[in-house]
């Protein structure tokens, strides 16, 4: 399936909803758009294979874009709209874009882009609402195009980069089918299975279009032409209000977006009617144990969780009855067959951590970098590779994750995973956000240090310190609690909920030049 079938059969109908501004996107329209937009690109040069890139925040124009490159056989490399000038450029070029659409939105960074000379490769530039110089107006543009669709349509597929959290951005780039852009998927029959997701699916969408699961779900419910409502920025009181206006059926979240819905005064979340919901579906980052139980009890059994990366190599999921029966579980895999192996690549017996490897036939590579492709396979199988979390699998074949490998803390020659001291802390009543880092110790060589961002400023003090600390105790060893705690006022975390632990980390071990990528 595709938008342009129900701009045939039910043309009126909402494909997307703009929830702050109101501004509502019909399937016709989007019909008619994407193809004018495909048909710009052709005038621009641009043919299947080619790339292009958006930087842009959640606007009315976005999909319709990423429908026009999908049309026309193009990647499309959504960049986040918190990057500066230096990071958009180098995804910029490293995705090979021909071409770059930006908003006035994000006016300031595109300004510094035309005034610093970067975007050399790119051959056009675009805003939407508005324009500035070095910018032709995109709505002028797609505007002056025919709305039929071009003669030479080929699916395009997504190309995105990691968050990086953990270093340099990396660009997952799989190949390109040459087939129709109507051609159903392995990942369009899994959600319509898994999910229920179908033609009277009323989806909220929280999150960043640019970050790989809110653009593949949207898309993917407009393939099968449900409704999205799509929150220009999340809030936690306007997510619940948007579920009771618009009758929400199935809607997507992170945890962090969970932990602040559940921080609400509870007569404010009592104010709305979440019972529409049939299914809610989490990734991306951990859920505290505590935080989905509360999750369950407020929303009932509708939450779902997987386990995926923007790679495609593996996928593992389950719904609330299973998670209650395996608490701390991601799921079974659905796609992908899971093997935790050590260091060295053995695989381990059932219920010991190591690396988590899928093994699927389906082919990713991390654009332009070879060694990383190479270092995200396991040392003899070429079919297995890593998203670089670390976990186990119980005898029922449930996946657990411990943390990312590359947060782990060796203190004394003991392996710590901060995940566990985290998903404490971020419990507590008083505390908004923590990270947990190793920082250098002359003894052990790391130590555990949390820092915390409070909930209110006052609480940032020694004795707020010392009775986190003793909280954490309360349900862990002391070796995995902190031995100290720092306060901040706000902690470096990506829009998808990720944590930009690396760069909290970096403060500690002198690295000044860290930014967010």
């Amino acid at each position: 399936m595709h938008p342009y079938h129900h701009a045939q059969t039910h043309p009126e109908r909402p494909a997307y909803v703009m929830v702050g501004s109101g501004e509502t996107v019909t399937y016709q329209q989007l019909n008619d758009r994407s193809n004018q937009t495909a048909q710009l690109f052709r005038q621009q040069g641009l043919k299947a294979g080619d790339a292009i890139a958006i930087y842009m925040e959640n606007n009315a124009r976005f999909l319709e874009i990423c429908w026009a490159a999908q049309r026309a056989g193009l990647y499309y490399t959504a960049i986040s709209s918190r990057l500066t000038a230096g990071e958009v450029d180098f995804i910029v070029a490293d995705c090979g874009a021909k071409l770059f659409i930006t908003s006035s939105h994000q006016q300031p960074v595109a300004n510094e882009l035309i005034e610093q000379g970067l975007l050399k490769a790119v051959e056009g530039r675009y805003m939407v609402n508005g324009t500035a110089p070095g910018y032709d107006a995109y709505e002028s543009a797609r505007d002056a195009m025919p709305a039929t669709a071009i003669a030479d349509e080929t699916a395009g597929v997504d190309m995105l980069y990691s968050s990086g959290t953990t270093g340099r951005p990396k660009g997952i780039r799989v190949p390109l089918t040459g087939g129709a852009i109507d051609a159903d998927s392995a990942f369009i029959q899994l959600v319509k299975i898994l999910y229920g997701f179908d033609a009277d699916t009323q989806y909220l969408s929280p999150a960043p279009l640019y970050h790989a699961a809110p653009l593949r779900y949207n898309m993917t419910v407009q393939r099968l032409g449900g409704t999205c409502f799509i929150m220009e920025n999340f809030d936690a009181e306007g997510a619940i209000a948007n579920i009771d206006k618009h009758s929400i059926t199935h809607s997507q979240w992170v945890p962090t977006m969970f932990v602040r819905m559940l921080k609400l005064d509870p007569a404010v979340r009592a104010k709305y009617d979440v019972s529409s919901l049939k299914c809610a579906i989490h990734a991306a980052a951990p859920c505290p144990i505590p935080v989905k139980e509360q999750m369950i009890d407020w929303w009932g059994p509708v939450i779902n969780e997987y386990y995926a990366g923007s790679e495609g190599n593996g996928f593992t999921a389950l719904n609330s009855e299973e998670w209650l029966a395996h608490k701390g579980s991601v799921g079974r895999p659905l796609m992908g067959i899971v093997h935790v192996c050590d260091d060295e690549g053995n695989e381990l017996p059932t219920g010991e951590a190591g690396t988590i490897y899928f093994e699927s036939e389906n082919k990713f590579e991390y654009f332009n970098d070879p060694v990383k492709t190479r270092e995200s396979q396991h040392p003899e199988h070429e079919t297995w590779s890593t998203l670089g979390d670390v976990g186990k699998v119980d005898a029922d074949g449930f996946v657990y994750l411990t943390d990312r490998k590359a947060f782990m803390i060796i203190s004394g020659g003991v392996n710590i995973y901060p995940q566990e001291a985290e998903n404490r802390l971020i419990t507590h009543p008083r505390v908004a956000d923590v990270a947990v880092i190793g920082v250098p110790n002359e003894d052990f060589g790391e130590e555990v240090k949390a820092v915390v961002q409070p909930i209110d400023w006052a609480d940032a003090n020694e004795s707020f310190a010392e009775e986190l600390i003793e909280y954490c105790k309360q349900e862990l060893t002391t070796i995995k609690c902190p031995r100290s705690i720092d306060f901040d006022k706000e902690l470096p975390r990506h829009p998808t909920g990720k944590l930009y632990k690396r760069l909290v980390r970096d403060r500690y071990w002198g690295k000044k030049d860290s930014q967010i990528v």
